[in-house]
């Protein structure tokens, strides 16, 4: 079924950039990516060639044209069903699995929460989960070689190694060794927000951007950030850490050692800890502070609002400093977004540089599929060099 598994699927650069723009974006014409690409009619068709004939690429009927326009064109399309790829969120509380096609859209979608945590524990329960998923319909298995794995955590994507606060003992734990031997599949592993943003910059409101970012809401606030069409990691892995900008000297003190960072003020912690102080209640969830704001108690909105606006101050720095063309900001918190959304916003065009305001936010819920499609994003990302 695949030639050579564990290599990429394209290394020429004309292929890399057609698959690429078609997965995106298919179908288009020849003329069309010609006309995107800058490459000659001859260099997309040879280009496309290989990928046809692998099965990567179909040609659809002939478009209609005006008369006397020439001959009809066969648009170029990508078949999604001709791989399969499995992506997993580990998550503080459990796995969370799907099945994508090549197309990235989620085929079906499994859970197990979490017992035992070690990393040999959790491991054993992921190759659990991918045994389910590949087994949901008869092609999966024989057409899955690429599997994606996220964390919220720190990756080395040279070792595979991650580290992961959430999780007791699991420092530099060597996870894409070890779930390649459990499941035996190529792994991929990469920070959760990183792979966000991949995903949305390939599939989602990020396509045709040159400039773009995702910044998440919740336990930690994060970001992705696309510069250049690509990925920006920074020189020790620590780019988009949005939520260690300092955006109140006098503020509450972070767990980086610094006060006044973004998630000092608006992680779902530090909202509920303020809450709980004005409402005397050490026991207070984070739903019963969502249900004090709405019901307009005082203390329990300005918690929300004054989160609202650290976020949006600290997104008009990244803005000021990038230029995106767009945002989007989501959210672990669905029930809460309302509560930040007008508060941000005004931050935003307060703080940000007129002519990079321009760049438009876009606010939405993180559910647990949009992470682990994410993996499987990383896993389609793996057929390019």
């Amino acid at each position: 079924m695949f030639p050579n598994p564990a290599n990429p699927l394209v290394t020429a650069p004309a292929e890399t950039t057609i698959l690429a723009m078609l997965l995106a974006e298919s179908p288009l014409s020849r003329v069309e990516l010609a006309r995107r690409t800058g490459l000659s009619s001859t260099a997309v068709t040879k280009a496309a060639r290989p990928l046809i004939d692998g099965g990567y690429l179909h040609e659809l009927p002939p478009e209609r044209t005006a008369p006397g326009a020439g001959r009809p064109v066969n648009p170029l399309a990508v078949t999604p069903d001709r791989e399969f790829f499995v992506g997993v969120w580990i998550g503080p509380d459990g796995l969370h699995g799907t099945v994508c096609d090549l197309r990235a859209r989620a085929r079906a979608g499994a859970q197990r929460e979490l017992g035992d945590r070690d990393p040999a524990s959790v491991c054993a329960l992921l190759a659990e989960l991918v045994d389910e998923l590949l087994d949901t319909e008869p092609e999966f298995r024989e057409r899955t070689r690429h599997l994606g794995v996220v964390v919220g955590g720190e990756v080395d994507r040279d070792t595979g190694r991650v580290n992961l606060p959430v999780l007791p003992g699991w420092q530099d734990v060597p996870l894409v060794e070890a779930v390649a031997a459990a499941t035996g599949l190529n792994v991929t592993v990469e920070n959760d927000v990183k792979a966000l943003t991949v995903a949305e910059h390939w599939f989602g409101e990020g396509i045709g951007t040159e400039y773009f970012a995702v910044v998440t809401v919740g336990r930690q606030v994060s970001s992705g950030l696309v510069v250049n069409g690509e990925l920006v990691t920074g020189a020790y892995g620590a780019a988009g850490e949005l939520g260690h900008v300092r955006v109140d000297p006098a503020g509450p003190p972070c767990r980086c050692g610094s006060n006044g960072c973004v998630e000092a003020i608006a992680a779902t912690d530090a909202i509920l800890a303020a809450v709980r102080r004005s409402a005397g209640d050490p026991a207070l969830d984070f739903a019963g502070a969502v249900r004090l704001a709405r019901a307009g108690d005082p203390d329990a909105q300005d918690a929300f609002a004054r989160a609202g606006r650290a976020v949006g101050t600290g997104i008009a720095t990244l803005v000021t400093l990038f230029g995106p063309e767009r945002v989007v900001v989501t959210g672990e918190v669905p029930d809460a977004l309302d509560l930040l959304d007008a508060h941000l916003r005004e931050a935003y065009a307060a703080h940000c540089f007129k002519a990079a305001a321009k760049c438009a936010l876009t606010l939405r819920p993180l559910p647990w599929e949009e992470r682990a499609r994410s993996g499987a994003v990383i896993g389609i990302q793996a057929l390019f060099p």
